[in-house]
């Protein structure tokens, strides 16, 4: 399971960004502009106009020079793979920069599926502005229930799931044994999801609690569910 440790590479790094976004960097002067001196002259004679046609020349080309440097110092800049705000596109942000996905930051919903049988999915939708980390698998909790269902670890990922700002995460939950092997079955009408902090069992704030159907959700002492997953198939697959 992966270790949430804010590193102090990362703080340095989160700090010379927002040094970037709050426009304290260096910027490019660009090139100097040639300073050209006025003549005063009632009646121009052909030289002078000749000099004046080079001169306006001479500051086109100038021109013309700095705004191709300009151009060939963004594209290096770009082909670098750094973005306006100073952050590599496609790079996930850094644990410091994320925060616990809970109910207060997301939408939650719950609903039973066809295949497997027995079995429910659960999303969890990122409506915040920033990375929100899923951790371990939600806390589920029908009804007055007292005991708290059990995770199946064969489905625990080698590393968090992040969200990104819209992005899904999945748990499957399977709420009665198919071979009819449980026992204490039982109808709920209300579900309270709740989310883990950093370290196990900790609170990672707010809970959610999703709408179940009309007729409610049947289980029995055989309820699991999965650790929090990318993949909504993958959730389904336990």
């Amino acid at each position: 399971m992966r270790k949430y440790h804010a590193l102090p590479v990362a703080l340095l790094a989160a700090l010379a960004l927002t040094a970037c976004q709050d426009g304290t960097g260096t910027q490019d002067e660009g090139a100097a502009k040639p300073q050209l001196t006025a003549t005063a002259n009632s009646a121009p004679t052909d030289a002078a106009s000749d000099k004046a046609g080079d001169t306006a020349a001479d500051t086109a080309t100038v021109a013309k020079a700095t705004k191709a440097t300009k151009a060939a110092q963004t594209k290096g800049t770009s082909a670098k793979g750094t973005s306006a705000k100073g952050t590599k596109p496609g790079t996930a942000a850094a644990p410091a920069a994320r925060v616990s996905c809970n109910g207060a930051n997301t939408t939650v919903t719950a609903k039973p599926v066809r295949r497997p049988i027995n079995h429910m999915l659960i999303t969890v939708k990122n409506t915040g502005s920033k990375a929100c980390d899923l951790t371990y698998y939600p806390v589920l909790r029908f009804d007055e229930m007292q005991w708290a269902p059990q995770p199946m670890e064969e489905s625990k990922p080698q590393a968090v799931t992040t969200l990104a700002p819209g992005e899904s995460g999945y748990a499957g939950v399977a709420l009665s044994a198919a071979d009819g092997s449980g026992s204490g079955g039982t109808t709920g009408r209300k579900l309270t999801v709740g989310f883990q902090g950093r370290t196990p069992h900790s609170s990672g704030g707010p809970s959610a609690i999703p709408q179940l159907p009309s007729e409610g959700v049947y289980y029995d002492s055989s309820l699991t569910v999965t650790y929090w997953l990318h993949d909504m198939e993958q959730a389904l697959s336990y």
